[in-house]
């Protein structure tokens, strides 16, 4: 059984050999699974707004979701690190509201760090919410949160000047007090350099391969999605494999060829026989 790492052993995987992996995942049977296997985090992020409850984006995601989903998460992976998402407007314009939601996501869904997403706007709340005693990751470049901004779901840090201010708002995010970082769809060269830069590690997800840690999304990793971004590497067809198991059971009842006594409790009743 593996031992759940702690907040400064991922920090002390920066500049070693060790890089870390992360899996997306959002309840308990999945989380079981990843929990089971030598996965080192997981995050339970708002993301679960579209693979879990049918939204457009992650905007629409509430604490009380974050915390129903997290707290389940947390029960299925005892000894895996968990990441709980603050989801969009749970800390937009003030202080009070940033800790209050970081406390509830801490607390009340047993994880253990928050992430927070945002570039410079959201470093005042970071500072807060890790004053508050609650360890928080950052995540900068592409913020689904923000996406409504960037015009969709785009790769950032495209220009010279895009780069240097991904670059400023990485170091703002750890002189913020972050312990770690997410980078997001944004050019290798660039999360190379912001990597180079930091002294906390980064977490990668559509980034490139110089992060100190990487993460993918739990249907995306197993090929349950029916499309995935271009930085996903489906390393199985589970979509494929339980659409025909589906299929083969419709059939089988159909037909009549399932249950059969195999499948049956077979204990003879008087009166009741078959």
């Amino acid at each position: 059984m593996k031992k759940k790492i702690t907040v400064p052993e991922i920090m002390a995987t920066k500049n070693s050999d060790k890089k870390l992996s992360m899996v997306t995942c959002y309840d308990y049977t999945s989380a079981g699974l990843v929990d089971a296997s030598n996965v080192d985090m997981i995050l339970v992020g708002d993301s679960l707004g579209m693979v879990m409850l049918g939204l457009p984006g992650t905007v629409g995601v509430t604490v009380d979701d974050m915390v129903y989903h997290i707290k389940h998460v947390v029960k299925g992976a005892p000894n895996t690190f968990v990441v709980g998402d603050m989801p969009f407007g749970a800390y937009n314009g003030s202080i009070e509201k940033a800790v209050e939601n970081a406390t509830r996501i801490f607390a009340e869904g047993g994880c253990d760090c928050v992430k927070m997403e945002g570039g410079m706007n959201a470093v005042p709340y970071i500072e807060a919410v890790v004053k508050a005693g609650i360890p928080v990751m950052g995540h900068i470049g592409l913020t689904p949160q923000a996406s409504a901004m960037m015009g969709g779901f785009k790769v950032q840090g495209k220009s010279t000047e895009a780069a240097d201010l991904l670059l400023e708002t990485a170091k703002a995010v750890e002189k913020a007090g972050a312990f770690l970082i997410n980078l997001e769809g944004m050019p290798s060269g660039v999360a190379k350099k912001i990597t180079e830069e930091l002294h906390i590690p980064t977490m990668g997800i559509g980034a490139g391969p110089h992060c100190d840690s990487q993460d993918l999304v739990w249907p995306d990793i197993l090929g349950i999605s029916d499309w995935v971004p271009k930085f996903v590497k489906k390393y199985a067809d589970l979509r494929t494999t339980v659409i025909d198991a589906l299929n083969t059971f419709a059939d089988e009842v159909n037909s009549g060829a399932f249950p059969t006594p195999e499948y049956s409790y077979n204990t003879k009743v008087e009166g009741y026989e078959e």
